[in-house]
């Protein structure tokens, strides 16, 4: 179901100036979505996931700008309290409701995920080319940008996309989807760099577990091409007003939007 505004507007706001991989995925999800987050730029509060994710990732960006001899577990653990410091702010606090009760609940799946992780790879034997890695480039004129967790590469010499996890497994029968925003990723090292990376990695650190995939040039040309339909898309959608909506409810399940999306008159299903 696709449902537009009665009477088209016109946006104060400037249009992003780039695509990124997630914001990709907001607009393929939902028009609208993309607009409340991305073109009229409304807050979204954190949530214990959000949260919980971005203290593991600064943990481990912090572990891996170490020199490699000096990424033991020991180290990993000395982070935790500058996270504490710079994630888990008052407004953070304050969204999630994080009590001593919910902190200590944190804290102990951080060391869990610390455990798993240093099972699954030692960091002292990776060689990265950038950690926090920001890339900008463009594609058929569509500008992309993109914060990759890291770019390894390999022992044979290949680039390697790695990306953090700390959400649950995916199904594995939904790999394109599980996959797409690090393929996207690898448009952009290749169009960057001149080189595509070989492969991807993703680590699934609260679980210790990590699955791969090859890129392929098939792939990620098809990557490249809904980028520049969904980016042509945008510019029309802005410069007409109006964002469809296209409510579901998978896409409606986890959106921050659905109040507003109701109050608009959208028919957002029950969760």
């Amino acid at each position: 179901m696709v449902v537009a505004y009665p009477n088209a507007m016109a946006f104060e706001q400037p249009l992003p100036k780039s695509l990124s991989p997630s914001r990709l995925a907001d607009f393929q999800v939902c028009p609208r979505r993309y607009q409340h987050a991305s073109v009229e730029r409304i807050p979204q509060p954190a949530s214990y996931a959000s949260a919980k994710g971005r203290f593991v990732h600064y943990i481990f960006e912090q572990l891996m700008k170490l020199d490699a001899p000096e990424r033991t577990i020991d180290a990993a653990q000395r982070f935790v309290e500058p996270a504490r410091r710079q994630i888990l702010t008052p407004q953070v606090r304050e969204e999630i409701g994080l009590d001593d009760a919910n902190e200590a609940r944190l804290l102990a799946e951080t060391q869990v995920i610390l455990e798993r992780y240093f099972i699954l790879e030692d960091p002292r034997t990776v060689t990265s080319e950038g950690i926090e890695m920001r890339i900008a480039t463009s594609v058929d004129d569509t500008p992309l940008f993109g914060i990759l967790d890291r770019l390894d590469r390999d022992p044979d010499g290949d680039l390697v996309i790695v990306d953090y996890k700390t959400g649950a497994l995916p199904n594995r029968d939904y790999d394109s989807q599980t996959f797409a925003n690090a393929e996207l990723y690898a448009v952009l090292c290749e169009q960057k760099f001149g080189e595509r990376p070989a492969r991807i990695r993703l680590l699934y650190v609260a679980h210790g577990e990590a699955i791969e995939r090859r890129v392929s040039e098939p792939v990620i040309r098809a990557r490249a091409s809904a980028a520049t339909t969904a980016w042509t898309k945008i510019k029309r959608y802005y410069a007409d007003g109006e964002f469809p909506a296209t409510p579901s409810k998978n896409a409606c399940r986890f959106c921050s939007f659905t109040d507003l999306c109701r109050a608009q008159g959208v028919p957002v299903p029950p969760r």
